[in-house]
């Protein structure tokens, strides 16, 4: 059987960058565990980071990741297009099944197995089985007089009204922006 499943959102409005995962694990159609921390703040205090996908898959990259940012403090999106060069190049790298989304104080990106390192244009991130359901939700109440916490609070709720895949034990990291 193959792990699946989770969400991960993330929005930035106003002095504030906004990651949020759910904890949920699933095996098929088992939960087996509910209170996974899938997004952390990087070592460096500098970085949000979040996984979706194989769950040992996903750490990997992770923890790829984290030694990017080390290798290139402050440049978030050169650690990123670091971490899919390899992921493309790299024989045992190719085979993970997992996505990550990064964000600082100044960008927010999608990383994915296919080479892509994306920037969304309005700050939103949504990955995993439930990231379009809180994508829709966050872009239906970004202009809304809501911070960005309560922004993903929200939409996280309705993601894990939607997804069998996403639970609402929550875990949410925040970062302050340039703005």
């Amino acid at each position: 059987m193959s792990w699946m499943g989770t969400t991960i959102l993330s929005v930035r409005k106003g002095k504030y960058v906004v990651m949020a995962g759910d904890g949920q694990v699933t095996m098929g159609d088992t939960i087996v565990k509910g209170n996974v921390r899938k997004v952390r703040l990087s070592k460096s205090k500098n970085v949000l980071i979040g996984y979706a996908g194989a769950t040992a898959d996903a750490i990997t990259l992770y923890e790829r990741l984290e030694s990017k940012i080390d290798l290139y403090p402050g440049q978030l999106q050169r650690a990123c297009v670091e971490l899919a060069k390899d992921w493309r190049t790299d024989k045992y790298l190719r085979k993970l099944e997992a996505m990550i989304a990064a964000a600082d104080k100044n960008v927010s990106l999608i990383v994915s197995g296919l080479g892509d390192v994306l920037e969304p244009q309005d700050g939103i991130i949504g990955i995993g089985s439930g990231g379009n359901y809180a994508v829709a939700a966050a872009r239906a109440l970004i202009n809304e007089n809501l911070s960005a916490e309560e922004i993903v609070q929200r939409s996280m709720t309705v993601a894990s009204e939607l997804c069998i895949y996403t639970n609402s034990n929550v875990t949410i990291e925040k970062l302050e922006t340039e703005n």
